[in-house]
Parts: structure tokens; sequence; C-alpha cells
């Protein structure tokens, strides 16, 4: 690797942990082997892609951020209408007791760590039942037990209306969508390798969708573009006026040496009606 300052390069390793960078150069290996790279590699081009990385981890956090907030409400609205305050605390509203009663021990947890003042208000006034209603409780937990609770509903007929309220007409969708977004959400906040990793949990990827969607047939559900176009579908229901795509769309021009190819986008993306 060509290092043309190298107390720039010192600088940097002080900020950026060796490992931690070594991630970024792996794409310029011509081999596993040898490790050897692309002739010509300079350490700002690793740097360039770092830095990329983590704008564009930014961004995404801020879409899940919309999303987790806008799921969070409607979960609590239309639960709520249909089985009260405290459905999530009922066992008979659950498939699987074993996923239930592990989101009510994580439930529990957040409520004993969370210093909101309208949990420590309610505590205050209330002893009995031992939870706060569903619209307090549910404010203080994870993406990761929201999604949960969801999948492991029995009410199909509410979990529809969720879904629809986000222009999905099955919840199997929404459940698929939320457990890849919470696996996108743990790498963004442990600031992890994003932008090329292939991801586990896969969202399905529906051939048509009723609002602004893309052409399915070229994409790879495990690659970040299968990813983003969920965000961005999620949030026309959402935010109207977000600027997110907008910000996506200049990051990636700002990056022009940033392989499209490995994070998944088809050639066509840019022609495609949720990126117009």
């Amino acid at each position: 690797m060509i290092v043309n300052n190298e107390n720039a390069a010192l600088r940097q390793l002080e900020s950026i942990s060796y490992f931690r960078l070594a991630n970024y150069w792996k794409v310029f290996e011509t081999d596993d082997v040898t490790h050897r790279l692309v002739p010509g590699t300079q350490l700002e081009d690793v740097i360039s892609l770092y830095a990329f990385d983590k704008e564009l981890r930014s961004i995404i956090f801020t879409a899940i951020q919309d999303i987790e907030v806008a799921l969070r409400t409607r979960i609590i609205h239309f639960f709520s209408l249909a089985h009260g305050a405290f459905w999530f605390m009922d066992a008979t509203k659950f498939n699987n007791y074993s996923i239930y009663q592990t989101c009510l021990d994580n439930i529990q947890v957040e409520l004993d760590r969370s210093k909101e003042e309208f949990l420590q208000e309610h505590f205050i006034k209330y002893d009995t039942p031992s939870m706060p209603p569903v619209w307090k409780t549910l404010e203080v937990v994870s993406f990761g037990t929201l999604s949960k609770l969801y999948g492991n509903m029995k009410d199909v007929e509410v979990k529809k209306m969720v879904a629809k309220s986000f222009g999905l007409p099955q919840y199997r969708y929404m459940e698929s969508w939320m457990r890849s977004i919470t696996v996108l959400r743990n790498c963004c906040a442990h600031h992890a390798r994003t932008w090329n990793r292939r991801y586990p949990a896969m969202p399905q990827m529906p051939q048509r969708l009723p609002l602004n969607w893309v052409d399915v047939q070229y994409v790879r559900p495990m690659k970040l573009y299968a990813q983003l176009c969920t965000l961005l579908y999620l949030e026309q229901s959402i935010t109207p006026n977000s600027q997110i795509k907008e910000k996506l769309l200049r990051l990636i021009d700002a990056y022009p040496s940033v392989s499209l190819k490995q994070m998944g986008f088809p050639r066509d993306w840019r022609q495609q009606p949720l990126w117009l």
C-alpha cells in the first residue's frame, strides 16, 4: 500500500484501529492468501471508503429511527384498539410462549433501567399492574423486542392493519423487513462495516407493491441495496418530506470510486420508480 504522508497515516491510526481499517482494504486485495493489493492502492483510497461507510451508516440510522418511531406508534395504536392497554402481558395473545416470555423479560429490564420521567411518575402513582400500559411501556423497548412481539402475535388481522399502514399488503412482508432492519440497525449501532456486507436476515422482496417500488428480478436480498429499498419504501408512508433518498444519492455521487455492484445495486437502479 502506498502511504503518501506517514504522519497523516499515524494520526488516522490513532483514531481508527488497524483491524477496523483492515476491513476496508480487503476489497483492494488481489487474493486472500498473499493479501497483495491492487497495484497503486493508496491509504487515502482506504480512508475514503471508510468515510463513505461512516456517512452511509449515519443516513441509514436516521431512516431506521423514522421507521422505528412510526412502527412503535402504529403497533401500540392498532393492537391497543383490539386488545386493550396490557395486551403485551397476556400470554394467550401470542403463538410461542418462550418468545413471549423472553420479550416480557426484556421489557422488564428496559423498564427497570429507564429514567424516563413519564415512567417514574407512573410508578409513583400506580402499584398494579406490574407494568404500565402499552403506550408507555413500548416506548422504551428495543427495536428487536418490538419486532419479536409483532411476529409472535396471534391476531393476524391486526398485524395486517399495521402492515397496510406502511403500504405492505401482507403482514409477513412486515415481519421479514423488521427482522432484516433489526440486524442492519445493530450493524449501524456498533459502527460495523455496512456497505458491502452480506446480511443473514434477508427481507422478502415482493414483485409488486402499491407504492413506488423496484424491479426485484436482479436484486440480491442479502446485499445492502435490498435493505435500502425496504427503508426507502417504508419512508414513503412515514415522512413524505424525508430527505433520506436525496442524502443517499448525494453520498453515492460524492464517492464515484465506491463499487455499487458490491453493494448489490443493479445496473438500472437509477431508473427504478423508488429511486426517481
